[in-house]
């Protein structure tokens, strides 16, 4: 059986731990692999190669740098297809969105090639007679990223193009689930000229988090995943002096103002609601119907739903894959059941519509009427179940939105330019969508949510990712002459 050892200085590197775990093909719910699960001597060791890398890395120019990164880019766009094939292998995904994910991935890798201008500093001259001052941004050291099972390209390459970009060392602690991608992505960067060391993944569990957390000689933590994790990783981080980056979960709404196109929001629904069969951050999880529009919408994406083709991600004729894992499977069936719905109607139950096979399949399912308090509204899902809720008025709608304890996404279909407008001010949600389904927003600007979507003072890539892996410094010089030089105890000033 294949397996799927650790990649440090530059090399794969077998696990010594004595433990491993095993890798799906969700598709025929059967074990494909196994991966090495890395122990705390383990992450020692990588953390060590990692530490003696950056010292060399911090000071390479950043034109070099900068050619490294479009080497990268162009490995990567090469091989997409290959990334694209591993991720629907153990992911599930079709391949047509798993192609998406390399690509969305491509664009943070070309953001990063910018570096020579990203982290330009600033000057200012005689702010005081003879007085200059300018600031600099300096790499952190070694930084890591915990990353999860839904976006196994994409999710790293959101942190390690910037981290690498801005000098430091990137540690990654992959999805155990689906961990083949990142050592693809691993060679590439060898053959790419990035120094041995710059670049490392250990694959693990509790055990490698939990001394990821605790090392000394890590500096900073990324991670993506569940909210109780992500507020663990930000409490344990901090409390060991790291500077921590944690993104939870969400429940994403879309509300569907009166004036809207039926068809335009129904695609847009089903689009956004049972691609990569929801296991997706961004994925939309409730309609938020207002008024009379609800009857006609629930109907047109009934009718949408009934036509999805649900199969394996290798084949060319699939819409939608499996879940990632048999668990997951049993956990996204249980809010279809009674005890779950809290008196809301299933329309579709997507348990009635899987393919033949032991694959971890679960066909889209459609709740309608559903209602705050319930399990199948309060939980995050991360399946392909969809939620409508009716409100009578725009303002209930936001209340709703405003009240979820999740705060990542949302999204309004409406004709009317005010109210789209009015709604971008009264949201308080860290990403919205105006007649955009999935408002991921692009590498040059940030991405990350509000209250229990996101845990620490910054959002993820772009602007963000490249303060969040940089630390700023401030010089203030001065070359007097010797000879006009006197005491003063008085607190400087400038004028």
């Amino acid at each position: 059986m294949k397996r799927i050892s650790h990649w440090i200085d530059g090399k794969v590197v077998p696990g010594n731990s004595g433990r491993t775990g095993p890798v799906y093909n969700p598709a025929l719910g059967e074990q494909s692999a196994e991966v090495d699960l890395a122990s705390a001597e383990e992450i020692d060791f990588a953390v060590a190669s990692a530490k003696k890398a950056f010292s060399s890395w911090r000071a390479v120019g950043l034109s070099r740098r900068a050619e490294i990164l479009f080497r990268m880019r162009e490995l990567l766009d090469a091989n997409r297809k290959e990334v694209a094939a591993l991720v629907s292998s153990e992911h599930g995904k079709v391949l047509s969105d798993a192609e998406g994910e390399v690509a969305r991935g491509l664009e943070n890798l070309e953001f990063a090639c910018g570096v020579p201008h990203l982290l330009k500093g600033a000057y200012s001259e005689q702010v005081s007679r003879g007085v200059d001052v300018h600031s600099v941004m300096q790499p952190l050291g070694v930084v890591a990223g915990i990353t999860p099972f839904n976006f196994p390209a994409m999710v790293p390459l959101w942190m390690m193009a910037n981290a690498i970009a801005c000098g430091n060392a990137f540690l990654l602690k992959p999805s155990e689930k689906d961990p083949s991608a990142s050592m693809l992505i691993a060679e590439l960067w060898k053959r790419a000229g990035l120094p041995d060391g710059v670049f490392s993944v250990v694959h693990g569990d509790k055990v490698a988090v939990d001394r990821i957390l605790e090392h000394p000689d890590i500096a900073a933590v990324s991670f993506v995943g569940s909210t109780p994790i992500a507020r663990h990783i930000y409490e344990t981080g901090t409390h060991y002096g790291k500077r921590v980056q944690a993104l939870g979960g969400a429940k994403n709404h879309m509300v569907v103002l009166p004036d809207a196109d039926v068809g335009l929001a129904a695609d847009a629904a089903v689009s956004a609601g049972y691609g990569s069969a929801g296991e997706r951050c961004m994925a939309i999880a409730v309609i938020v119907a207002v008024g009379a529009i609800a009857d006609p919408l629930v109907a047109a994406i009934e009718e949408r739903v009934s036509k999805l083709k649900v199969g394996p991600g290798d084949d060319p004729s699939s819409e939608m894959g499996p879940l990632v894992t048999r668990e997951h499977l049993q956990k996204v069936s249980s809010y279809l059941d009674a005890e779950a719905l809290g008196g809301a109607q299933v329309v579709v139950d997507g348990r009635r519509h899987t393919p033949p096979g032991s694959g971890f399949f679960i066909g889209p399912s459609l709740v309608d009427h559903v209602r705050p308090g319930s399990r199948v509204y309060d939980d995050e899902i991360f399946g392909p179940v969809l939620s409508v809720l009716r409100v009578g008025t725009y303002a209930e709608a936001v209340e709703l939105v405003n009240s979820n304890p999740y705060a990542n996404g949302v999204a309004i279909f409406t004709r009317d330019g005010g109210a789209a407008r009015q709604f971008g001010v009264d949201a308080e949600v860290g990403m919205i969508g105006v007649n955009v389904p999935i408002p991921v927003p692009v590498s040059y600007y940030s991405f990350g949510g509000w209250r229990a979507s996101l845990f620490g003072d910054t959002h993820m890539y772009g602007p963000d990712g490249i303060r969040f892996y940089t630390r700023s410094k401030v010089v203030t010089s001065r070359w007097p002459d010797p000879a006009t030089s006197s005491i003063d105890l008085g607190f400087p000033q400038h004028r």
